[in-house]
């Protein structure tokens, strides 16, 4: 009987340490590893996109960090690892309207360095597609080398640069992101 409570109490301990975070029916991982950084999971949110009275759920996120991190301007300043995981919840996000989204983030968050900007930001936008239900796109910035971004599976291309990667993660966690609840989840709050 001791042995099987023994068993038992391991494996709860064990799951517990494997637990990841969930929203929306999207599981994200507690961490995840980019270059040789461990990265761990520091928050979740959903975008929900207002259309009349109605909030539609477009996709979950979760913001991946080296340790736990409240302070949105001490994320933006920190040039170390970050990744930003997004989900598309909707069945259906045209592209145009996604340009027209990262256009508006860009334009109400990157302050000063939107001039400066222009071309990373034509080229960020070059690499997006419709996205569906179920896909995924991912946001990796590592010091040195740039912002790699993956789309459905696949690497775009890298964005050079650790002031576009500020400006990108600004869009999320600026004074003014796509929603509030959002920018709080991401933060862990």
């Amino acid at each position: 009987m001791r042995r099987i409570v023994c068993l038992v109490l391991a494996g709860l301990a064990l799951g517990t340490a494997a637990v990841a975070g969930e929203i929306e029916g999207v599981v994200f991982p507690d961490q995840v590893t980019v270059g040789t950084a461990n990265l761990i999971l520091n928050g979740m949110g959903v975008r929900v996109k207002k259309i009349a009275f109605i909030g539609i759920n477009i996709y979950a996120a979760a913001l991946y960090l080296p340790a736990k991190q409240a302070d949105p301007a001490k994320i933006l300043a920190a040039d170390e690892p970050k990744q930003l995981v997004m989900h598309f919840l909707y069945k259906e996000v045209g592209r145009d309207k996604l340009l027209e989204a990262w256009a508006e983030g860009f334009k109400n968050n990157a302050g000063g360095s939107l001039a400066a900007l222009k071309a990373p930001m034509a080229t960020f936008d070059g690499y997006w597609s419709d996205m569906k239900k179920g896909d995924v796109a991912v946001l990796t910035y590592t010091p040195g080398e740039g912002t790699k971004v993956e789309i459905k599976g696949r690497e775009m291309g890298v964005i050079p640069g650790a002031e576009f990667a500020s400006a990108l993660f600004s869009i999320w966690l600026g004074p003014k992101p796509p929603n509030e609840a959002l920018k709080n989840g991401l933060l862990g709050r």
